[in-house]
């Protein structure tokens, strides 16, 4: 984004620094010519309108393609852009036509009750009885994908199957759907399982206002006892920025209406419902606290209360990897009694183990379904998950500089060139900036630095960019943009893939001051 203007006093810069006639040692002339060519390369493509679009869009590899491989290089560079952009959104379809977009859910019921509910009369005469009975009473594994037909059309192919106590079913559905408008999509679904006969639905959904959309979704499911239709309305508005407001009328199987207003925001997420319904009434709160951590730490509780009983629910979820989150629920209620649930997301794949512990209010399994996944998690990511991702983290940084290698030695070598040529122009930079008290750089660096005691263990990666930033000093001034400082004349990356900042010490008007910045951070000093 920089200007004619601005191009044009960087390279004279640059030029002067540059310049083979400045240099009298044959080494550093050969240095000195090898740099001007590179700045006199970079001015002649960005000083021209249509290279500079080219190069902007395809770098490199886009300047050296002839013919059509590119585009026709006598358009403007608005017309280049508007070709890229038509290339870009053809990419986009064929990705999205590639796109099967998996999800699927594994959920194993687990029946703990014999650690709290035990009756010892009952297992007097059988043979090892000293062992709670811990057993998988119920399954239910659910798997969908989608097939994009064209940029409007999508199929939709979903199955699930289900077992509890020896006995299950599964059933299958193919739902299609279309986008009719910016507004809105209707989509048809058919399915079929072993326990009930066919089923034919339609779903409706449209944008009303720009706050307000209604989704409807009418079904048919048949059966030996006959047509059961049931009916489904949700009409949502929002109600300010972070709030929803959602009004649902359910007709036909468990007739309901339910209305509910959920606020999210960026550090909390709340809710609050009231259900009026066959078989059951309900009023539920809940309310989930999110840190603003690196883990995504998120601590949440709700209250239900309704005709089948009142259920309290407090837990917490955290991310353990790149495509990871872990979390785990308490669950005290009455008639229901205690259950601890355990689920991870895995991306689009979601596994949910709930352990019912006992059918009774007993303080024990309440202290032990809070206190053990906490016990647990904690051991696991010190000695497990913690050590797994330093070493697939190392893992990942060593590939990366092995593939930059040779790219980063070239670097390092004009740089190194680059701060031998700029001695003598530093050398008056400084004395013109002593002569008016102006900027002077007394010390600068530029890589990783530890200053956390929890990374002590790492290792300190920085160059000495003095020099390079004092030929940088304009009037008494130092001004640099919001990019990477690897970039810059002087400068390479000393460690590749990992987060590096520019610490300087600095004198300004005979007074010392130091100043550190990230990487992409603009840094503008002497500091007002």
């Amino acid at each position: 984004q920089a200007s004619q203007e601005e191009l044009k006093a960087a390279y004279r810069r640059l030029c002067m620094l540059y310049h083979p006639d400045k240099h009298r040692d044959p080494e550093l002339k050969t240095q000195a010519e090898r740099l001007f060519n590179l700045v006199h390369q970079a001015y002649e493509v960005l000083s021209d309108p249509q290279t500079r679009a080219i190069y902007d869009i395809y770098g490199r590899r886009g300047l050296e393609m002839e013919g059509w491989e590119v585009v026709e290089r006598k358009r403007t560079a608005a017309e280049i852009r508007e070709e890229f952009e038509r290339l870009q959104r053809e990419r986009e379809e064929r990705r999205l036509q590639q796109r099967t977009n998996p999800k699927g859910t594994i959920s194993v019921g687990i029946d703990a009750t014999d650690l709290f509910d035990r009756y010892d009369e009952e297992y007097e005469d059988v043979p090892g009885s000293s062992f709670p009975q811990i057993e998988i009473n119920k399954m239910h594994i659910s798997q969908s994908i989608e097939a994009p037909l064209t940029a409007t059309d999508t199929a939709i192919l979903s199955g699930n199957l289900s077992t509890q106590n020896g006995n299950g079913g599964g059933s299958i559905n193919l739902a299609l759907r279309r986008v009719t408008s910016a507004k809105g999509w209707g989509e048809l679904e058919f399915g079929a399982g072993d326990l009930h006969g066919p089923l034919f639905g339609l779903k409706i959904f449209r944008n009303l206002t720009p706050r307000c959309f209604i989704t409807t979704n009418c079904a048919l499911q048949f059966s030996s006892r006959g047509v059961r239709p049931g009916l489904t309305t949700v009409l949502a508005r929002n109600l300010d920025k972070n709030t929803m407001g959602y009004l649902q009328w359910r007709w036909g199987i468990q007739s309901a209406m339910n209305t509910s207003i959920v606020r999210d925001t960026k550090t909390s997420h709340f809710t609050v419902a009231l259900q009026l319904g066959i078989p059951h009434s309900f009023m539920m709160v809940s309310y989930q606290h999110k840190f603003q951590d690196e883990d995504q730490t998120r601590v949440k509780g709700s209250l239900k209360a309704g005709f089948f009983g009142t259920i309290v629910e407090y837990g917490a979820e955290r991310k353990i990897s790149r495509h990871s989150v872990l979390g785990a629920t308490v669950s005290v209620g009455v008639p229901q009694g205690v259950s601890l649930k355990i689920k991870l997301n895995r991306a689009s794949q979601t596994y949910f183990f709930p352990v019912h512990l006992t059918d009774q209010l007993l303080p024990s399994a309440v202290f032990y379904a809070t206190v053990g996944p906490l016990v647990i998690y904690f051991a696991m990511h010190r000695l497990v998950i913690k050590p797994y991702l330093r070493a697939q983290k190392e893992r990942e940084l060593e590939k990366q500089r092995e593939s930059t290698a040779s790219d980063i030695l070239q670097k390092k070598q004009e740089a190194e060139a680059a701060v031998r040529l700029m001695q003598e122009s530093v050398r008056r930079i400084i004395e013109a900036e002593e002569a008016r008290m102006g900027l002077i750089i007394v010390n600068a660096w530029y890589g990783k630095f530890v200053n956390d005691n929890s990374r002590k263990n790492e290792k300190v990666k920085v160059i000495d960019v003095t020099v390079p930033l004092q030929c940088l000093v304009k009037d008494s001034k130092l001004i640099l943009t919001e990019a990477s400082k690897a970039g810059l004349p002087g400068f390479y990356d000393p460690c590749v893939g990992e987060e590096k900042s520019l610490k300087v010490l600095y004198q300004f008007r005979g007074v010392l001051h130091q100043v550190m910045s990230a990487d992409n951070e603009a840094l503008r000093i002497p500091k007002q």
